[in-house]
């Protein structure tokens, strides 16, 4: 029997087009605390990031109690958005979904996510995109550090038993990818992201452009792994 293989991935920049409903939810949180909100060019930077530490990079004046203030009151906002808002304001890219179904039905193949979020974010934006069960492990901001340190990662393997030269890790941001490197993944960096793919490409085994290259480049950097 073949050995088991898993692809994890990101999902704000990498899966989803959230970039209009997060930089919606900070300039509320930053606007409501009495900061000054951040750019999207700031905002792009930091997805990906876990909340502490993506609020302390876009305003590193804040004190731990303003911090924690400028948190909650962007997982408010964040949370408190219709159904309807977040299907329009955080669509999946185009070809996302027939990736992932295409993906999900070869059976020695497992898929995960590893994502900033939180975990009611992710359960909310799975319910939304009707992306439940198609992951076995998903991984989340609420029980791990920060990307890029590895935990993610090493939880997903953990929960899936795949060994690490047979996992790959796909998103769109050097964290990602560093976190990918940090836990002995192979990585594929996606170019409709958030983080150019000049700054991707020196952490990645290979890009792509368009989710219809997916299969081949998971089979060929599966392939050199072994």
């Amino acid at each position: 029997m073949a050995e088991l293989k898993l692809v994890v991935f990101d999902v704000d920049g990498t899966l989803i087009d959230s970039l209009a409903h997060i930089k919606g939810a900070m300039k509320t949180a930053f606007d409501t605390c009495g900061h000054n909100a951040p750019t999207e060019t700031a905002v792009r930077s930091i997805i990906g990031l876990s909340l502490p530490e993506a609020m302390a990079k876009l305003d590193p004046t804040l004190n731990d109690a303003q911090l924690r203030e400028v948190v909650e009151a962007y997982k408010n906002s964040f949370n408190k958005s219709e159904t309807a808002e977040v299907r329009q304001d955080a669509p999946m890219f185009a070809g996302a979904r027939d990736a992932l179904d295409r993906l999900h039905a070869q059976d020695e193949l497992l898929l995960g996510v590893a994502t900033g979020k939180s975990r009611r974010g992710l359960v909310r934006m799975m319910g939304v995109h009707a992306l439940e069960g198609l992951f076995v492990t998903t991984q989340v901001a609420d029980d791990h550090p920060s990307k890029p340190h590895p935990s993610m990662l090493e939880q997903c393997l953990f929960e899936t038993g795949v060994k690490a030269k047979n996992a790959i890790i796909i998103g769109d941001t050097t964290f990602d990818m560093e976190m990918g490197r940090n836990a002995g993944f192979g990585t594929i960096g996606v170019s409709w992201g958030y983080h150019p793919d000049a700054a991707l490409k020196p952490f990645t085994d290979t890009m792509v452009t368009d989710f219809a290259q997916l299969d081949a480049a998971i089979a060929d950097l599966l392939e050199t792994r072994q």
